[in-house]
């Protein structure tokens, strides 16, 4: 007699994928990060947010060059004009870049050479700009480490070179990838960048002024002007709708020594208990 041997649940990939193995796919996404994590010894992190669309200065700063000689050439040109601001904007946040890079690269250098305490490792996004500086500074220290969570999208083919490999991270459901930015945030960044920048930071704002998160969190956010305009936390105060002692949960900078003396300083308060 034939025997017929169906296929095991856990096994077809068509019920996996369907609608009603949502629940199961969700629980996949937190069980398997959190054991890696456990694994490789991540407990700390120090998240850094920021725009995708940033490059490093070496990338930009021909085309700023060259759309230059273009507008000397070609004074009343438009699109020459209009591709000279387009490459000073780059510039901009080319500026950001490097500076994402110092700071995660410094970040990393000082958690290693903490006479055997647990470190604070660098975690971001996992894709282009901002993140992948980080990253990319964690990695330029001997030793260095990063967590990259990246996250499935049609414009990011998964996350970038500088993530450690077995730190690397795709998720689907962007809930579930907030989740491990901010459970095992121990302070985070936020530098200048678009609406899921702004997405992550409110996140966190909410968590902390709530107390849902019962840690202290120092959040800073890099790029002063920037923020003054995209995220007014006085008028916000002034009308009302947050408290006076909300604006104090964000520290804001424009230097690489002013946000890591800050996060290295309130890290060290919040380890001895002292944390206001």
């Amino acid at each position: 007699m034939t025997h017929h041997e169906p296929e095991k649940a856990y096994e077809n990939l068509t019920f996996l994928h369907s609608p009603s193995a949502r629940t199961i796919r969700m629980l996949c996404e937190y069980e398997e990060p959190r054991q890696r994590l456990a694994h490789h010894g991540i407990h700390d992190t120090v998240v850094m947010f920021g725009s995708a669309r940033a490059r490093p200065r070496d990338d930009v700063r021909p085309l700023l060059e060259e759309a230059e000689a273009r507008v000397r050439n070609a004074p009343g040109d438009v699109d020459a004009s209009r591709a000279l601001e387009e490459a000073r904007v780059a510039m901009r946040l080319a500026g950001w870049y490097e500076d994402a890079r110092e700071l995660g690269r410094r970040l990393t250098e000082w958690s290693l050479y903490r006479d055997g305490r647990r470190p604070y490792v660098v975690a971001t996004g996992g894709g282009p700009g901002i993140m992948e500086a980080a990253n990319r500074g964690a990695s330029e220290v001997e030793g260095g480490r990063s967590v990259g969570l990246g996250i499935s999208l049609p414009f990011e083919p998964g996350v970038n070179r500088y993530v450690t490999k077995e730190l690397a991270f795709e998720f689907h459901y962007f809930f579930m990838r907030k989740l491990w930015f901010v459970y095992l945030m121990k302070a985070c960044v936020i530098f200048p960048g678009g609406f899921g920048t702004l997405d992550e930071l409110f996140e966190v704002l909410t968590l902390v002024q709530t107390r849902k998160v019962k840690k202290r969190i120092p959040i800073v956010l890099f790029g002063t002007a920037y923020w003054e305009r995209v995220l007014d936390l006085e008028a916000m105060a002034e009308l009302g709708t947050i408290g006076r002692a909300d604006v104090l949960l964000v520290h804001r900078t424009d230097d690489v020594d002013d946000a890591f003396r800050y996060l290295v300083g309130e890290l060290a308060r919040i380890e001895s208990g002292a944390a206001r």
